[in-house]
């Protein structure tokens, strides 16, 4: 689809012309954050985690900074917790992860928890525009069991590209054409690529804050082996997750099951989760609310 925002136009009754100056204007405003793609990076052999610390008031500064500037951390938060600090990070192993994570607590005497994905039940979902925060839309269940390939090179430059982000302009793909490599082949890639699981979404990367969805928490759950697939999947269905994982647990940390949680307020959120708590008869369960957004960014490599 060369022109997609002509195709978009036809959906929608309108011009490919309104099409994209509502775009722009989107943009300019900040409800969109970029125009590209969201990698599923196990597809392609990397490994994430999500990594929790206990930092103290005076050193979070400096480690803070310290976390941000590597590679492979894509998203920090602070929450209102003893563990304090959480973190994604991404790399080539388990054992890199580890390896990364040993080097920072050696640097500021500080114990890094690795908490890698045992079992997914949720990723990947839809901010619903029109609910003023009220609503998530339901996520891709296929990229949950999406297996790993191999990309070749094409693929590898192709993604690449995507990555720095995409103009909103009549042809955003034109510049993925190279010598005789036409845009037509690139398209087909990038189709291959959504199909196989690789590529999560093609589009346009929203501010959730800018569509009411303001207040945010992590929701974490003990549960045994008999249940956690059951409560995992009925935790999923919440409209006020986003993302829900089975993780390894560790000392002092007997919480195996995390979701995401967004909504207009805290309290709302709270209330949400608290109804679950007593349906499930949940009796070991937490809600650390987001104190601060250290960073955020969906596209970094």
């Amino acid at each position: 689809m060369q022109r997609p925002y002509d195709k978009i136009a036809q959906i929608l009754k309108s011009s490919e012309t309104k099409v994209l100056n509502h775009t722009r204007k989107l943009i300019k405003l900040g409800v969109i954050k970029r125009l590209g793609v969201s990698v599923n990076w196990r597809t392609i052999g990397k490994e994430s985690t999500l990594v929790a610390a206990h930092i103290e008031q005076k050193d979070l500064k400096k480690v803070v900074g310290a976390v941000n500037k590597l590679q492979g951390v894509s998203h920090n938060y602070l929450r209102e917790h003893h563990f304090n600090l959480w973190f994604t990070l991404r790399a080539d192993s388990q054992k890199e992860i580890e390896k990364i994570l040993k080097k920072l607590s050696k640097r500021f005497g500080v114990e890094f928890h690795n908490l890698p994905v045992k079992r997914a039940f949720k990723l990947d979902v839809r901010f619903d525009a029109r609910s003023g925060g009220r609503r998530l839309l339901s996520s891709e269940r296929g990229l949950l069991n999406a297996e790993r390939c191999s990309l070749s090179a094409v693929d590898k430059r192709i993604l690449t590209g995507l990555q720095e982000g995409l103009k909103a302009v009549k042809r955003p793909f034109d510049f993925l054409g190279e010598d005789d490599f036409e845009v037509y082949d690139a398209l087909v890639h990038i189709g291959e690529m959504l199909q196989e699981g690789v590529i999560r979404r093609l589009g346009a990367m929203v501010n959730h804050h800018k569509l009411g969805f303001t207040s945010n928490a992590m929701l974490v759950c003990k549960f045994d082996k008999a249940r956690v697939v059951k409560v995992g999947q009925r935790l999923a269905e919440l409209p006020i997750v986003s993302h829900c994982y089975e993780r390894r647990v560790f000392k002092g940390w007997p919480y195996n099951l995390f979701a995401m949680c967004h909504g207009r307020s805290l309290d709302e959120i709270r209330k949400i989760a608290e109804k679950f708590a007593r349906d499930q008869h949940l009796s070991s369960w937490d809600l650390l609310a987001t104190a601060q957004r250290l960073l955020y960014n969906t596209g970094r490599k």
